[in-house]
């Protein structure tokens, strides 16, 4: 038997490259946008992966090494090519209760269980039910965010005093820094009307550091906030006690952490997908962050997540593809190694103006033509998202979101649940169902009818209805049992054949087999509870 091989020629390899990558053609101007793109990534990280590390309370390090090494791991296996990843605020506001009550090392155990729980997901690809959150929720999402990066710019404006508490900065020095901050945004607004070779945050960077270090201005830099020099992050099994005792502690934060992890990377997967008009796997990016943080847990790495900041920095760049992600965790890699005092020399005020700019980029300003337009149960969703996204986390935030627009659904579509009614030529009465039965329509439903007054035989025909769950079939039993009281026939058509089969059980009622019934699954639990077969 003859096998042929067919043999990869030269574009095959450059076109399954290039899907790899997430490119349509990877010359060397797309190559250049890249790694610049990487570059200017990197820059804006460090600082923030410094902040989030003293947030949750261990040493900047911790944070750098998070930032770098989720940050590779995702560039390389993310469901979203453009994507930025690395040490987030909303994971480190969780963290810190756990490193002050139990140490840094059950945070890299939490952080290993975290990337597990997070992996799980992905194998079972529960990142599709992210397409559970309605565009009210998304939208307070990115506002809200918006929100908190900006309140989180403004602590760099802040000096600690003598007794170790915060307080603006003086008068000159807040000058001089919000004068840089301005130069700064104006310089990324200015440079892509003149090139866009080189991304414009660098470019911006760039020149203020270059004004600030020749006029020897007096202004925080980033080796203000920490000493980022260091080596190779090293293996280390986090040396927590095996026993059941330390899974009672961890697994709390570790469940909390995952589900604020997974939800903020596939919400900032939505909205990278909504901009380039691309389609990202939402479970592969589930079971890369899973990877990612269960590396850095025994890396003394404090995990991460999707950054929409940084994320929002390199796609408006002009960030496309996975090289921009791997350049930046290698840029920042190398920053530790080797270029740390240059690094230290950059003054926070160009990296808050690139940050600002990210604010006034990802806010939906559209949103307030929108409110008066867009029904007021949406309108209040997404206000209430954004602000509760800034006073507590993103995780609650989204939660609450979906809770509310699902009873909000609920509650407007009992509204549409209609019965007409007429005579037949024998005496027996129809009722015609249009609309969707379920938990929230019952009451309704059992409203339109009377079996006091109805005739002997009455038919309800759910030709243009939906019988959805439990409590619809428990309202056709209930109501059949009224008119059986009364020594009343109850006949019901147009039931898909799960629900014959469990209706016709109790015997209260003739339920009619027509070639036209419809055919959908019932809930699981009803059939559990009567023993039926049906999905």
């Amino acid at each position: 038997m003859n096998i042929k091989v067919s043999k990869l020629t030269r574009a095959d390899v450059f076109a399954q490259l290039n899907n790899y990558l997430g490119a349509e053609a990877l010359t060397f101007s797309r190559l250049q946008i890249e790694i610049l793109c990487g570059l200017t990534v990197a820059l804006a990280l460090v600082p923030e992966a410094v902040a989030f590390a003293f947030v949750a309370g261990v040493e900047p390090l911790v944070g750098l090494y998070a930032a770098f090494i989720v940050g590779l791991i995702t560039a390389l296996y993310g469901g979203r090519p453009g994507m930025i990843s690395g040490a987030t605020g909303a994971l480190a506001v969780v963290m810190v209760e756990l490193v002050a009550t139990h140490g840094v090392q059950y945070l890299f155990a939490t952080v290993v269980l975290m990337g597990i729980l997070q992996l799980l997901a992905g194998i079972f690809h529960l990142g599709k039910f992210i397409r559970m959150v309605p565009r009210p929720v998304m939208l307070g999402f990115v506002n809200g965010l918006a929100i908190v990066i900006f309140l989180a710019q403004l602590s760099q404006f802040k000096v600690a005093d003598a007794n170790g508490v915060m307080q603006w900065m003086s008068t000159d020095k807040l000058l001089i820094m919000m004068s840089l901050v301005f130069l700064t945004m104006f310089l990324i607004y200015l440079v892509p009307k003149f090139t866009k070779t080189i991304p414009a945050p660098l470019v911006a960077i760039g020149i203020v550091t270059a004004i600030a270090i020749f006029f020897k201005l007096d202004t925080r830099t980033v080796g203000d906030l920490a000493d980022i020099g260091a080596g190779l992050p090293a293996f280390s099994i986090p040396t927590v006690p095996l026993t059941y005792e330390t899974l009672k502690i961890i697994i709390p934060y570790a469940l909390i952490l995952a589900a604020i992890g997974l939800i903020e990377s596939l919400l900032t997967l939505n909205l990278v997908n909504d901009l380039l008009e691309k389609r990202g796997g939402a479970s592969k990016e589930c079971a890369a962050q899973g990877i990612a943080n269960i590396v850095t847990g025994f890396f003394s790495g404090m995990g991460g997540c999707a950054m929409i900041g940084q994320t929002m920095i390199n796609v408006s760049s002009g960030g496309r593809t996975r090289i921009s992600g791997i350049a930046a965790a290698l840029f920042l890699l190398s920053f530790i190694l080797f270029a740390s005092g240059l690094i230290e020399l950059i003054p926070l005020a160009a990296l808050v103006g690139v940050m600002f700019m990210v604010v006034i980029g990802t806010f939906a300003w559209d949103t307030f033509k929108m409110l008066p337009k867009i029904p007021y149960t949406d309108a209040f969703v997404l206000i209430l998202v954004s602000t509760v996204t800034v006073f507590t986390d993103l995780a609650i935030a989204v939660v609450v979101g979906v809770i509310v627009s699902a009873l909000v659904f609920a509650w407007e579509s009992a509204k549409h649940i209609h019965v007409r009614s007429c005579f037949r030529d024998n005496g027996a009465k129809v009722y015609h169902l249009t609309g969707q039965l379920f938990f929230s329509s019952v009451a309704e439903f059992q409203e339109y009818f009377t079996p006091k007054d109805d005739p002997d035989e009455v038919i309800i025909d759910f030709k243009n209805a939906r019988v959805w769950d439990h409590s619809a079939l428990e309202a056709i039993e209930a109501l059949a049992a009224r008119y059986d009281g009364r020594g009343k026939k109850l006949i019901v058509r147009h039931l898909s054949k799960d629900c014959r089969m469990l209706l016709e059980r109790s015997g209260m009622l003739i339920v009619d087999e027509l070639s036209d019934d419809p055919v959908y699954g019932l809930a699981v639990d009803y059939a559990d509870k009567y023993g039926s077969g049906a999905h």
